[in-house]
């Protein structure tokens, strides 16, 4: 039985749609969660043939299980994640399980964000940075020359623009460092240039040393108490000076890293010295961004993927070329959620492609700290981007959540 094993897996998003495509695809699909809750919906997750639970961050415990599935005949072709933080650790489990086509070293580097800063240190697209090692007093820290007010401080296992700190100055620094500190006492901290300018997404995939790009996104960000991307436009056309500047970028990034085969996004600033590496992820971005995708070019990224960790060949083909907008929904203050309302008019908006509302009745919901704290979306199409956005916008506009004051 030819099986492809995800280690974890999220309700919505492109990890989600990675099962459903390799069920599609004729796979069984094993997934490995850490969530109790997935097992007591597990009517939910039809296109999950095996649910175990376990705890994904104990290796013995996957290679058991994994063993126990090769002994009940399973023919283990890919094991995969699609989500933050587990990546590397299916691809160290599938060199030891099964063929894999990808590069455990280059995803390592990508994962960790002090790794690719300290890897990347010399290209010129890397921002000015400091690493903070964990014994370091916040008395003691200087910056190098080139490193100056205003910075950004982060974790380096962050992901979701969690735990990425906006300083301007010297004493909001300290307090920034001695927060994360707390939270991460074993962790070096990063503190880097705040980089000003455009900010862009790309979703790449390389197969046999051929680099694709899948799509170029524009990003919106809302600064509050951090910095959320609540836009994205997928770009139909794209400036060639753009086009021709990423691919060095993402032809330096493949060619130093040695990736032969895989799939990962970048986000890029672009400003007036040119395009600085924001951050590396070795997958999809999460969220809407397959859908995104789907939309606008008509393939499907994860599926695309899924061909490359199973030795097939990829195709980036386009069947359609629009371009799509995705606005996200947040909340400006705290609350249980009562009702939403909205939904159905959204939907019914023009050149609506999608709408997903995640939270039900009784949840929590915060000012975002995370990108996990955006809480609805729309997808539109347009001829232009401003078209698509003003689609999107408009119809975001319909969804309004009701709270009530926590007890």
């Amino acid at each position: 039985m030819k099986t492809i094993v995800f280690i974890g897996l999220n309700k919505s998003g492109s990890s989600r749609e990675a099962v459903k495509a390799a069920e599609k695809s004729g796979y069984f699909t094993v997934v490995f969660t850490n969530r109790e809750r997935q097992l007591e919906q597990r009517e939910e997750y039809p296109d999950v043939h095996e649910l175990v639970l376990l705890d994904i961050k104990d290796i013995p415990a996957l290679k058991e299980q994994i063993k126990s599935l090769q002994h009940r005949g399973h023919d283990i072709k890919a094991i995969t994640s699609f989500v933050d933080q587990h990546v590397h650790t299916a691809s160290v489990l599938a060199d030891e399980f099964c063929h894999n086509y990808l590069s455990t070293d280059a995803i390592f580097i990508m994962e960790n964000k002090e790794e690719t800063r300290s890897y990347l240190s010399h290209q010129p697209y890397t921002p000015a940075f400091l690493l903070v090692e964990k014994n370091t007093p916040t008395s003691s820290i200087t910056f190098p020359d080139h490193l100056t007010y205003p910075v950004m401080v982060k974790c380096p296992k962050s992901t979701g623009s969690k735990d990425v700190i906006f300083a301007e100055e010297e004493e909001e620094l300290k307090r920034s460092i001695v927060k994360l500190k707390d939270k991460y006492p074993e962790e070096t901290l990063i503190v880097e240039e705040y980089i000003d300018g455009e900010q862009y997404l790309v979703e790449v995939i390389v197969f046999k040393g051929q680099i694709m790009i899948a799509a170029i996104i524009e990003q919106e960000i809302t600064k509050g108490k951090r910095f959320i991307v609540t836009g994205y436009g997928v770009l139909a056309n794209v400036a060639p000076e753009i086009e021709e500047s990423i691919q060095e970028i993402i032809h330096s990034i493949v060619t130093s890293l040695n990736i032969q085969n895989g799939a990962f996004h970048l986000e890029l600033r672009r400003t007036d010295n040119g395009w600085k590496l924001i951050e590396i992820n070795p997958r999809i971005s999460g969220g809407a961004m397959n859908k995104m995708i789907q939309a606008a070019f008509g393939y499907s990224l994860v599926e695309e993927t899924l061909k490359i960790l199973t030795g097939e060949t990829p195709s980036l083909e386009k069947k359609t070329n629009y371009f799509v907008f995705t606005q996200h929904v947040i909340v400006g203050q705290k609350g249980i959620l009562e009702k939403v309302t909205g939904k159905n008019r959204a939907a019914k908006c023009p050149n609506v492609a999608e709408v997903y509302v995640k939270p039900k009745k009784g949840t929590l919901l915060i000012p975002p700290l995370s990108m996990g704290h955006r809480y609805a979306y729309v997808i539109a199409t347009g001829k232009t981007m401003q078209e698509a956005a003003m689609f999107a916008k408009k119809a975001a506009r319909e969804i309004q959540f009701y709270l009530r004051e926590e007890q």
